[in-house]
């Protein structure tokens, strides 16, 4: 990733590791300064509990898509509270619905069945047709997937592009995220002006920024963002003009 002018990850990005094989083209004073992996949190404090409510392991809910509207729906009271116990789903409207990158989660892990008059979907189905909503939504979703399977609730961002909101385990509704993850392809180029003004934006909320760079063949990596000051030397510009080394 070069800083100047422009920000660019290079190379181009296709997907491979996903189910169904996709391509996604997602048409001065920051550094990137080192690779950081987002740490799962069974390796900071997490203790194991089979009684724990929050596992991932002991519940399946049922959800309907609405293809006219895009909702996807949780109509049964105990689902939409196991799905609430683990970060998944919000009301809007006194309506439980779930996010698209959470349906597909969830759709993946054989958490959940979508159904839709006499069709139930499948991952692959049901991406096919989501993706045409939203031609970033395979890069939203394998950062998604990511910070998921690593312990994190992912929400929505603040509409940098494809950002999110992320929470520790057991924090999501009681303390404000601690990270805002923004995603990008490599590949991808971006102006530098355009880019500090976002980091500095979630440096003002009180939050970490992390750049999570999905690779070619779908893994995400992560990039902690300082500041940098460039202060000139004024006395050393003048030295320089009177003494120029070409």
């Amino acid at each position: 990733m070069a800083i100047g002018s422009d920000l660019c990850v290079m190379p181009t990005t296709e997907y491979e590791n996903v189910d169904t094989k996709y391509s996604d083209q997602d048409s001065d004073n920051v550094q990137i300064v080192d690779q950081h992996n987002i740490p799962e949190e069974g390796q900071q404090n997490r203790k194991t509990n089979p009684d724990d409510n929050s596992s991932e392991t002991s519940f399946s809910v049922e959800g309907h898509f609405n293809s006219k509207d895009g909702k996807i729906v949780i109509q049964e009271q105990k689902h939409q509270d196991q799905l609430r116990n683990r970060g998944f789903g919000e009301i809007f409207n006194k309506e439980y619905l779930l996010s698209y990158l959470e349906s597909l989660f969830l759709l993946q892990n054989n958490k959940i069945r979508i159904l839709s008059k006499n069709r139930e979907f499948d991952f692959s189905n049901l991406m096919k047709i989501l993706i045409k909503k939203d031609k970033k939504l395979l890069t939203k979703y394998l950062i998604y997937r990511d910070l998921r399977s690593k312990g994190y609730v992912v929400k929505d961002g603040f509409g940098f592009g494809t950002d999110f909101r992320v929470y520790e385990r057991g924090e999501y509704n009681k303390k404000a995220s601690k990270y805002v993850a923004v995603g990008l392809n490599e590949g991808t180029t971006i102006s530098a002006s355009s880019f500090t003004n976002m980091v500095e934006q979630v440096e003002n909320m009180g939050k970490s920024a992390v750049i999570a760079v999905v690779e070619r063949r779908g893994e995400v990596i992560y990039y902690k963002t300082a500041k940098m000051n460039f202060i000139e030397n004024n006395k050393a510009k003048s030295k320089h003009k009177d003494n120029p080394v070409i």
